[in-house]
């Protein structure tokens, strides 16, 4: 059963034969549409050179007003050469008729009135003809040369039926051709942009499966146009915000005596251990092998505390942070990568009120928790300005969702990612001042 399932489908079976299917089915449709008034033109024109055959009969009856003395062989002439039984000409309320020798009685006749120009009227007389059985007796009706004279010419409709069927398979004969060629030059087109790849990428995971430890397997991709720079862009943002934070404790480890040397080290220590943590995950990108979270118990107030020491809120002389989260709450979560939302959410929020400088009194970021009907809330809040309007339209929006000069706009993407692969969603929340983006997680990561 495996090996049936591992077996390749054939090049013309599957999508392949569907698609060359409908493009035939297409195009054969477009030519049925196009048929019947290229078959209804036809008969039209078919009727009209027989009732100028039939003219030229009528002009010789008009010559010689006394038509028994005509000779017998000239009249049979005439209408052999129009293919008919019988011509009448009416001119000037006067009849005049020119028909075999032995005139025929037909059992079935039909009117075909070449005054009527209805398409529809037109298509319908020509399927007429077409489907209507053997024998019928046509009966050609038109205006003569001169004033208020009618023509009309008897004659088997026979000769007419098998013209059109002769057109008719003509026609189809090069819908036919025409469709399979299309069909085959779309096939090919198709096949080689879209199908191709596609099979040469099946059988390369088949063969995967067969033997994962074959390193030939592995396809080298050519003309990259994916989401490579993106990752490693993300990335860059996160590593220059840990070196950040790298670079101000070693400045503050410079200027300190000892003590605060020893209590400094650590933080200096794990900050550092981050950078090279991240620089790694530049490595795992590029192996487009992204880690998902793996998720363990984690005091929430802990963790809060240290991402806004990170975002260098901690201690800064003009904003004020509180951290609400209570002390008892542990969440089960990726300790590395939920650290890495709150600290852009923080920085973005000191970055804002920085900016706004003495036009936001009394600045402070707030983080506080809640518990709603739909998850569990962590909140950061901030009494600034805002968000500008471009911000707000491209929210998530990597490389378009920068609220300041010189941003990238990349944290609030990082952000989101991290928490919907926990399992929850990041949103901007309205407030009426200020700016507050609040992260609901399942209940079921609350640890108590």
């Amino acid at each position: 059963m495996t090996a049936a399932r591992n077996v390749m489908p054939g090049r013309f079976s599957g999508l392949s034969i569907k698609l060359i299917v409908t493009i035939i089915a297409v195009i054969l449709t477009v030519e049925v549409v196009v048929y019947l008034p290229s078959v209804a033109s036809f008969r039209a024109n078919w009727l009209n050179d027989r009732m100028r055959v039939g003219m030229v009969a009528a002009r010789v009856l008009d010559a010689v007003p006394d038509v028994p003395a005509l000779p017998r062989s000239l009249t049979d002439r005439l209408l052999t050469s129009a293919g008919a039984n019988a011509i009448v000409y009416r001119r000037e309320g006067q009849s005049q008729l020119i028909e075999l020798a032995e005139p025929i009685t037909p059992d079935r006749v039909v009117t075909a009135d070449i005054r009527e120009s209805n398409p529809v009227a037109l298509i319908v007389g020509a399927l007429d003809t077409l489907f209507a059985g053997p024998g019928r007796t046509l009966r050609i009706v038109g205006e003569g040369d001169v004033d208020e004279s009618l023509l009309e010419v008897l004659m088997p409709e026979r000769p007419l039926r098998q013209d059109l069927l002769d057109y008719s398979r003509d026609i189809v004969l090069v819908s036919f051709i025409i469709a399979a060629l299309t069909a085959v030059a779309l096939y090919l087109m198709v096949s080689r942009l879209f199908i191709y790849p596609v099979r040469r990428l099946t059988a390369n995971m088949l063969a995967f499966r067969q033997a994962p430890e074959n390193a030939s397997l592995i396809l080298t991709p050519s003309g990259r146009h994916d989401d490579l720079g993106l990752a490693v862009a993300k990335i860059n943002h996160d590593l220059r915000n840990t070196l950040t934070s790298a670079q101000l404790l070693s400045d503050q480890v410079a200027t300190l005596d000892d003590p605060k040397v020893q209590r400094l080290a650590p933080r200096l220590v794990t900050t550092l251990d981050k950078a090279i943590g991240f620089a790694q995950s530049v490595l795992d990108y590029g192996r487009e092998s992204a880690a998902l979270p793996v998720l363990a118990p984690v005091a929430l107030h802990g963790l809060v505390e240290d991402a806004a020491f990170d975002a260098r809120l901690v201690g800064h002389p003009t904003i004020s942070f509180r951290n609400e989260a209570p002390e008892g709450l542990r969440l089960r979560a990726d300790q590395a990568q939920f650290s890495r939302v709150l600290v852009n959410l923080l920085k973005n929020a000191r970055e804002a009120l920085e900016a706004a400088g003495a036009k936001v009194e009394a600045p402070q970021v707030n983080v506080l928790t809640e518990e709603r009907e739909d998850g569990f809330v962590v909140a950061v809040s901030d009494n600034g300005p805002g968000l500008p309007p471009r911000a707000r339209d491209n929210l998530f929006v990597a490389f378009e969702g920068s609220a300041r000069a010189g941003g990238t706009g990349l944290g609030l993407a990082i952000a989101r990612e991290i928490v919907e692969a926990h399992g929850g969603r990041l949103a901007l929340a309205e407030q009426a001042r200020g700016t507050r983006f609040e992260i609901t997680l399942p209940t079921s990561l609350l640890k108590m």
